[in-house]
């Protein structure tokens, strides 16, 4: 017997309007799912800036329901922070969330991110990324607290911006918890053999590259390091790793670990130096797991690559099959086999790869010069 539910008659009913022209007198309740009128002033504050009404109606339907918002306020706020009519209509659109915040919670919100953001341009552009980090306006103190504390580690402005726009759950809880985790990286990082002076550059780089690094446990990291102390790295291999890896080293976890180095020693019939030499050279390994590493290795298999060929470039293993067997046909077209030759023409990132076929294209392409050929004259 065919079942008709609420939640199939609303998905009809939403796709019927969309065929009719929409007048003020269609924006009923049948547009929430939660079956509450909407607010009608909101909508049409909306409409005034050329808003998308239908996008969030069919993401964030709710926030139309609201009987408190304030769309012009939160307009006029962006609009004094450099924002044009474009940029707000896109940031209502993707956040609609933004217009509950009381403009005052707002303002103060733009105080505080103005304090790491070298200019109103470039918080603009953050504000158009990451609406939600900026509009997320609760735990104040505790973003406040946060900024104060990397601010005093001599931390960048620029890099406290990055982390906020793309981690802000990190600045909503208490700052003890980020000290514990920044104090763990700094004994981390000495007792590694880094240096004191250069510590401060090695926490901004961890920070650029990895925004998460602060939301893991400081266990995390211990328990990584002390796996890979007892595999027999040094103090220094350990630093280059974690140098490599930066903060997904605290992600890895040691059974996982265990496996892929497991399956590497069993693929590549090595171990002890040489098994962790590779890791070194190719660090990714240790954060793949059993079935990707075994796909790849087994990929370059079948496309005629040796053991041998992997063990010297084990970089090799970051890419995919169809990215090697893409990049092994188009160095065919140029009689490049990589079969019979060096595995580090494909390795690398696309701008690489571009880099080595232009070369090999060029090389290809020159006209060979011979030396003990006679030379044309005009009279030939």
């Amino acid at each position: 017997m065919l079942r008709v539910t609420t939640a199939s008659l609303c998905t009809y009913c939403q796709r019927m309007r969309l065929l009719r022209p929409f007048t003020a007198s269609t924006s009923t309740l049948t547009h929430s799912p939660n079956k509450r009128p909407e607010n009608q002033h909101t909508v049409d504050s909306l409409y005034e800036l050329s808003v998308d009404i239908r996008k969030v109606r069919k993401f964030k339907g709710w926030v139309l329901s609201e009987s408190t918002a304030y769309v012009s306020e939160t307009a006029d706020l962006l609009k004094d922070m450099g924002a044009d009519t474009t940029a707000i209509a896109q940031i209502l659109e993707s956040h609609p969330e933004a217009f509950l915040c009381r403009p005052e919670d707002v303002a103060a919100q733009r105080d505080l991110w103005v304090t790491v953001c070298p200019n109103r341009r470039e918080l603009m552009s953050i504000i158009e990324k990451f609406p939600a980090s900026f509009f997320t306006v609760t735990h104040h103190s505790n973003q406040r607290a946060n900024i104060l504390y990397l601010q005093s580690l001599r931390l960048s402005k620029r890099i406290i911006g990055k982390l906020m726009a793309s981690a802000p759950q990190s600045f909503s809880r208490p700052v003890e918890s980020n000290k514990e985790v920044i104090h763990t990286l700094r004994e981390t990082y000495l007792d590694l053999g880094g240096d004191e002076g250069n510590l401060r550059l090695w926490l901004q780089k961890l920070l650029s590259q990895n925004p998460y690094i602060l939301l893991r446990p400081a266990e995390a990291w211990r328990d990584s390091l002390g796996f890979l102390r007892e595999q027999g790295f040094t103090t220094e291999e350990l630093l280059s790793l974690v140098s490599s890896l930066r903060a997904s080293i605290a992600e890895l976890k040691p059974d996982a670990m265990q496996q892929a180095l497991g399956y590497m020693e069993g693929a590549l019939q090595c171990q002890g130096d040489e098994l962790k030499q590779i890791v070194i050279r190719c660090p990714a390994i240790l954060y793949y797991d059993v079935p990707t590493l075994s796909g790849r290795f087994q990929g370059l298999m079948d496309v005629g690559v040796s053991m041998e060929q992997v063990k010297e470039s084990p970089n090799v293993l970051e890419l995919t099959p169809q990215i090697v067997l893409y990049r092994i046909q188009k160095l065919a077209s140029y009689r490049y086999d990589v079969r019979s030759g060096s595995l580090d023409f494909i390795v690398g990132t696309k701008k690489d790869f571009e880099m080595s076929y232009s070369k090999l294209k060029l090389r290809q392409q020159r006209p060979l010069f011979n030396p003990v050929a006679p030379l044309r004259t005009a009279e030939d």
